[in-house]
């Protein structure tokens, strides 16, 4: 591999040909500042904060590819007169409420600014006004404090392929909204969330519903009962400075309890029926040959990408709901029966790594008799608030267990929160169900990993044969829909998580700096705690789980019947193309 060497503030150094100054300078331990700059996602040079002098020129460090010869300085007064004006200029036009908003512990402008010692501002003229955006169910838009680095823009286009958003505007007009200045709510957002961890400011958050859960808990009329996804396990503790992939399962259902939740429950129950549903559902399709390849419907960012980009598949869905959708439902009808509860007086709260959840527990599809299968939704940022807010001191707790009937997951349902793991708790199940025999080694490495587009070609006990994809990112499941409709690819079952990585890398978990994101992959962080779990776990296939199979013999009869379809099933719409 062909090497170049340069010298950075009097540090020989020599790198790969084709790396940026910036990678050469990061290769020795000299943190250039950025502010738009996404690796491999947004690399545009437009904020100027990471300029450097080579010569006698000031260039962008993150663009300026390294050359043999070259000497850079990285801290010379010019530069950082250079950093300085650009940062204040930056907050010249900014909102500056920094002591109340939402990224006060976690704003790359504001941190900056600290770093460059940055105290009154030299310069302080028009702003921009505009209205905020709280027109989508799932987040905020505050134009007043964005500073158009693009990242929301690059992700939106290069990682979803979904461009809902885009630069409008000319000049010191510009900003960064929908199509003809639409609202987010009427666009073709599928409420992924990745522009909001990818801003590096408060110009985009999740709307919050803290205040509603918090009115809920204190009504005594009110039964309050919540329900934590996989993912949140994993990444919770960050908010707490825990090592990012610290699993703190047990403090998590400690913390809720102290909240003032009735009831603590485990949505890894709902992955587990999830896959007696879908696993049954895929070898009825398979029996048949219709409404091949069955595709997850466990995302809603994915299930509101095909409603609007792919009408002629929405059939090759999966019928089921999400977990905690099917959760919600089954807790409301079951406790009915079974506590004698009634269903209007129930709250669920669901605690998820995705702000598309907040979108999904507003569809009409998504009830029964008019109840809302899941009242609302909260992310991992807005549960740590919450902790926070109850001046709980999240490190010692003790920890504890959640409770039953729904509080049993097994290991199966935990990696659900990693891309592939869907896909491989299922194959766990059909292996067994198909065979009648217990299956001895049951991690399927073939769809595990971090990579956007994997491939697998499972061949059951029966004989037949499973040609499996599983996809992240929105853009790569384009790609393989777009390959299938012309002929190039054939497959049986695609399991396709909106977010890369999958739910631990969802846009509701913690916030992770784009210096961290530079040197960390987070998905592989999180992805390890999720597998771990999996392996502590004592039951690690989902048809194995006790109370899943007691809920089927008293309530839902089998997999696919009819009570299960009234529940756990539901149907898609046609959304406008663009």
């Amino acid at each position: 591999m062909e090497k170049v060497n340069l010298t950075i503030d009097g540090i020989k150094v020599e790198i790969e040909k084709g790396k940026s100054v910036l990678e050469a300078a990061r290769n020795i331990g000299i943190e250039i500042p950025t502010l738009c700059f996404l690796k491999d996602i947004n690399e545009v040079s437009s904020c100027r904060v990471c300029l450097v002098e080579i010569g006698t020129k000031l260039l962008p460090s993150c663009t300026v590819i390294a050359e043999e010869g070259m000497v850079v300085k990285t801290n010379t007064p010019k530069v950082r007169s250079a950093r300085k004006s650009v940062v204040q200029l930056l907050l010249s036009n900014h909102k500056r409420e920094c002591t109340t908003c939402s990224r006060n512990r976690n704003c790359e402008l504001r941190k900056l600014a600290e770093d460059l010692n940055i105290g009154e501002l030299e310069y302080d003229g028009e702003r921009i006004e505009c209205p905020m955006d709280i027109s989508s169910t799932s987040l905020i838009r505050d134009p007043e404090k964005c500073i158009l680095c693009e990242r929301c823009i690059s992700i939106c286009k290069s990682v979803q392929s979904v461009s809902a958003i885009n630069f409008s505007g000319r000049g010191f007009d510009t900003k960064v909204a929908p199509a003809y200045d639409k609202p987010l709510g009427e666009s073709i957002c599928v409420n992924c969330g990745q522009c909001v961890v990818g801003c590096p400011t408060g110009a985009l958050i999740e709307k919050e519903n803290i205040d509603e859960v918090w009115d809920a808990i204190a009504n005594p009329n009110k039964y309050v009962i919540v329900q934590a996804a996989p993912a949140i396990r994993v990444a919770l503790g960050e908010e707490f400075g825990l090592p990012m992939g610290t699993r703190v399962t047990g403090k998590m259902v400690a913390a809720l309890r102290r909240i003032g939740f009735d009831r603590v429950f485990d949505t890894n129950f709902a992955a587990d029926l999830t896959i007696m549903e879908e696993g049954t559902e895929l070898l009825r399709r398979l029996e048949k040959g219709e409404n091949l390849p069955l595709m997850t419907s466990c995302c809603p960012g994915w299930v509101k990408f095909v409603e609007h980009n792919f009408h002629d598949m929405l059939s090759n869905l999966s019928t089921c709901k999400s977990p905690h959708e099917m959760e919600g439902a089954v807790i409301k009808k079951y406790l009915d029966k079974k506590e004698e509860v009634d269903p209007s007086n129930i709250v669920v709260v669901s605690i998820m790594p995705c702000i598309g959840k907040k979108f999904e527990e507003t569809r009409e599809e998504l009830s029964y008799n008019g109840i809302k299968d899941v009242d609302y939704v909260l992310t991992t940022r807005e549960l740590a608030k919450m902790i926070k807010q109850s001046s709980i001191d999240f490190i010692n707790l003790k920890d504890e267990k959640f409770d039953n009937p729904f509080g049993v997951g097994t290991g199966a349902g935990a990696i659900f929160g990693a891309t592939g793991g869907v896909a491989e708790a299922a194959l766990r199940t059909i292996f067994e169900i198909t065979s009648g025999k217990e299956l001895e080694n049951i991690e399927f490495n073939t769809v595990r990993g971090g990579d956007g587009i994997k491939e697998a070609a499972v061949t059951l006990p029966n004989g037949c044969i499973i040609n499996t994809a599983v996809i992240s990112g929105l853009s790569n499941a384009r790609k393989v829909l777009e390959q299938i409709k012309n002929g190039k690819k054939q497959y049986d079952f695609i399991e396709v998580m909106a977010c890369p990585g999958g739910c631990v890398t969802g846009g509701g978990q913690p916030i992770v700096n784009s210096k961290i994101r530079g040197k960390i992959d987070v998905r592989e962080e999180r992805a390890k705690a999720i597998y771990e779990e999996d392996r502590n776990l004592s039951i690690r296939k989902s048809h194995k789980n006790p109370y899943v199979v007691k809920i089927y013999k008293e309530f839902l009869g089998e997999p696919n019947s009819h009570k299960a379809h009234e529940l756990l099933h539901t149907e898609y719409i046609k959304r406008k193309l663009f």
